[in-house]
């Protein structure tokens, strides 16, 4: 999985505590005698689709992942939105009779003391109240019913009379991050974390500094929360706090290292250039690092060669440099160093393609795309000389991708930042071919917010669906990586047609 993001030069967030499955020669193992590989027809099909998860968090702020649609943005997907009560007596084993005590949007397709017909299963208390969403008017389907405490209403209804701003927005939900309600406190979350970077920053004077570090060192708190609050730490934190984010990097415990990349990117930030001494020597030539921490070290990094505004980007590119000096990952960063114009590397990149072994096959691949990329006449004589040397490498860097470029200059030298309506960070990390990069998890460069379509889905089942496509998607990247990389025979191969 890894490899394929490197040749295509996408960053996506590896899982974190999952093994890492072991790829060679193009095939994926699953078992003693077991490999599948796939048609490329297939795969190439399917592709789009298994990018559509993906697309609900290209705007985010750095290093956050939103779990799901907000409440917000289901609401303003649908016609009609109510509270309702289950009226007594009407239950059955799979519906149930709600009545509407309060209608949030949709007056003209519904009304308080309306009774309507849902699925519904399972027993509820007659106080118990219901969110119930429905779509496609005149005979509205609804969405599974959810329910709500008081506390969730006057949420629900508060949210539905916010600003158009997204600042006065976060503002509202800023009170909500880690509520005692677990529906609250996730949907603030997924609010902050669909949220661009700027926004984020400009909330600095609402910043609660001695809370964040309440959090950051709460070990019960999922990682996903965690790169939040490092995020914010780095937008209001003090220098002294980098003092405490050094003992958490050098913990051998994994609970406190949680949310390693933000929790990097927040040192430095604290720090500046000297913090990337440690980073350096922690993650980037320490050759017992496990994997997971350097690539951790290399989005934090990446985030602040284009969105950290702190460090100098040929600093940072210093670090870069360093893991090409350990071949087996030295294909995270070549797209990195020709979307930043670093040319200084034709020569290293050359010795490693031409010392490339099973354990490193693939840096050949993300290396003609930099030679490709690069201006210099220097780059076409050794573009030719390696196309000789492996001409299959040089056949699907030429096949499969376009030709890279580099990213657009940006106002300053060392970090660029962007109008929220051209995408966060998150929106602009696709790659070679896009514009500009960016901290962590994207698939595509699409402008703008997000395309929001109504849909009959409760939460928990947008969160299964969620879940089911996320494997697809991940599954589909790994087997397009198979074929790409020229995979071999086997008896699953031909369950998917004729080679």
């Amino acid at each position: 999985m890894r490899r394929l993001q490197s040749l295509l030069g996408f960053g996506f967030q590896p899982h974190r505590g999952s093994a890492e499955r072991a790829v060679d020669s193009g095939k994926i193992r699953l078992g003693e005698g077991h490999q599948i590989a796939l048609r490329p027809s297939l795969i190439l099909g399917l592709l789009l689709l298994a990018m559509l998860p993906s697309m609900e968090r290209l705007q985010a702020c750095p290093f956050c992942s939103a779990v799901s649609q907000t409440l917000r943005q289901e609401m303003a997907a649908m016609d009609a939105v109510a509270i309702a009560r289950i009226v007594p007596g009407t239950e059955t084993d799979s519906d149930a009779t709600f009545l509407i005590s309060h209608v949030i949007s949709g007056t003209e397709l519904i009304s308080p003391k309306q009774e309507l017909k849902m699925n519904y299963f399972g027993k509820a208390k007659p106080e118990q109240q219901f969110l119930v969403m429905g779509v496609d008017p005149p005979d509205l389907l609804w969405s599974s019913p959810l329910p709500v405490s008081d506390i969730a209403v006057e949420y629900v209804k508060s949210i539905h009379a916010l600003p158009e701003s997204s600042l006065d927005r976060l503002r509202f939900y800023m009170d909500y991050l880690e509520h005692s309600e677990s529906l609250l406190a996730r949907d603030a979350y997924d609010e902050f974390a669909s949220a661009p970077y700027e926004e984020i920053k400009a909330l600095k004077p609402m910043m609660d500094r001695e809370q964040l570090l309440a959090w950051i060192q709460d070990t019960s708190l999922p990682p996903d929360r965690k790169r939040l609050y490092l995020v914010m730490l780095g937008v209001c934190g003090e220098p002294d706090d980098a003092k405490l984010l050094e003992e958490m990097l050098r913990s051998d415990d994994p609970n406190r290292r949680a949310g390693l990349d933000a929790m990097i990117a927040c040192y430095a930030t604290l720090r500046g250039e000297d913090g990337l001494k440690l980073i350096d020597e922690l993650f980037l030539t320490n050759t017992n690092s496990q994997y997971a921490d350097t690539y951790a070290a290399i989005m934090a990094l990446r985030f602040h060669g284009t969105d950290g505004g702190v460090i100098e980007k040929d600093r940072v590119l210093e670090s870069m440099r360093l893991i090409l000096d350990r071949p087996e990952l030295a294909d995270l960063v070549i797209p990195d160093l020709a979307r930043w114009e670093d040319w200084t590397q034709i020569d290293k990149l050359t010795e490693l393609f031409r010392g490339a072994d099973e354990k490193s096959s693939w840096v050949r691949v993300p290396v003609i795309n930099y030679l490709r990329a690069c201006p210099l006449p220097e780059a076409a004589e050794r573009l030719a000389e390696l196309k000789e040397i492996d001409p299959a490498a040089y056949k699907r860097a030429t096949s499969f991708f376009p030709l890279p470029k580099a990213s657009a200059p940006s106002a300053t030298d060392s970090s660029s930042t962007s109008e929220p309506a051209a995408g966060s960070p998150v929106s602009r990390m696709a790659g070679l071919a896009t514009d500009k990069l960016s901290p962590i998890y994207s698939a595509a460069n699409l402008p703008g917010q997000p395309v929001e379509t109504k849909a009959v889905f409760s939460l928990p089942n947008r969160l299964s669906a969620i879940s089911v496509m996320s494997m697809v998607s991940a599954s589909l990247w790994i087997s397009m990586w198979l074929s790409i990389s020229g995979a071999g025979n086997s008896p699953l191969l031909r369950l998917f047609g004729n080679h």
